[in-house]
């Protein structure tokens, strides 16, 4: 999935992938399969459509792959986080196994991002304080570095109906120039913009898009989903969803949507 674009912006996307184990029960009698998912199918190939160098690293490959070093992140211009919980960060095999001091990877992330680097977290039901609050990032490191506060209890809000999103600041740089008007989303993790944030696009009073700095680096709070179930194939299949996300990782990363810019002024001649 890497660009032979040499100024190609470096993506780093964490999460979107989970194990499933079912119990099939039938009468009398049962048995249990286990399933693999990936989530990411369709925002992965937008950015590699856009031109963008991604590495995926999948949930359960963060204890062993996440970068431990502050030179390992800086090879990556965005770090995305969609849809996986802090204790995949901190409870790492070096410290949950073997009770090993190591290095706390959100901490590092931290540094990362005061240091110019960009980071993107994505909604879902691992993201913010998540499911029962157990995706807890309002008690870990990164909680500072974010552009929005968290609850400290279950923050999903399903709106099975679907949702408006009003887009407050429509020429905002996040936006790329997309449309104002989202397909409807399904569901969204309720955050608290900070003080010294942007909020760019909310539902009601709540924000849906946030952006902020955090010493020399960019953050950004999309409070939906990038994938099913609360962006439904209206939203994944919206002829704008490649340059919605390749405006907001630009952004994050401190550079133009360039792939954006050549790819219209391509299509004008």
């Amino acid at each position: 999935m890497s660009s032979t674009n040499s100024n190609a912006l470096r993506v780093l996307v964490v999460g979107e992938s989970w194990i499933k184990h079912t119990v099939h029960m039938k009468g009398f009698d049962q048995f249990h399969t286990t399933e693999y998912e990936e989530g990411a199918g369709v925002f992965l190939g937008a950015l590699a459509d856009s031109g963008f160098d991604v590495t995926y690293l999948r949930a359960h490959e963060i204890s062993s792959r996440f970068p431990k070093e502050r030179a390992e992140l800086e090879a990556y211009d965005v770090v995305v986080l969609s849809d996986v919980g802090a204790n995949s960060f901190l409870l790492c095999d070096e410290t949950f196994l073997r009770s090993e001091i190591t290095v706390n990877r959100l901490s590092l992330l931290v540094e990362y991002v005061k240091g110019g680097g960009g980071l993107v977290m994505v909604g879902g039901y691992m993201s913010f304080s998540g499911i029962d609050g157990r995706a807890r990032y309002g008690m870990s490191p990164l909680a500072e570095v974010l552009p929005v506060a968290m609850l400290d209890y279950d923050d999903r809000v399903e709106v099975p109906e679907g949702l408006v999103a009003t887009v407050d600041l429509p020429e905002h740089a996040v936006l790329g120039g997309t449309p104002a008007e989202w397909p409807r989303l399904l569901g969204y993790n309720r955050v608290i913009a900070k003080a010294d944030s942007t909020v760019v696009a909310r539902t009601g009073e709540d924000p849906l898009l946030v952006v902020g700095r955090a010493g020399a680096g960019h953050s950004v709070a999309f409070a939906s989903d990038l994938a099913p179930h609360w962006a439904p194939p209206e939203f994944v299949n919206w002829p704008h969803y490649q340059r919605f996300w390749e405006s907001i990782l630009s952004w994050a990363a401190d550079r133009a949507p360039v792939a954006s810019v050549t790819r219209d002024a391509a299509a004008t001649q």
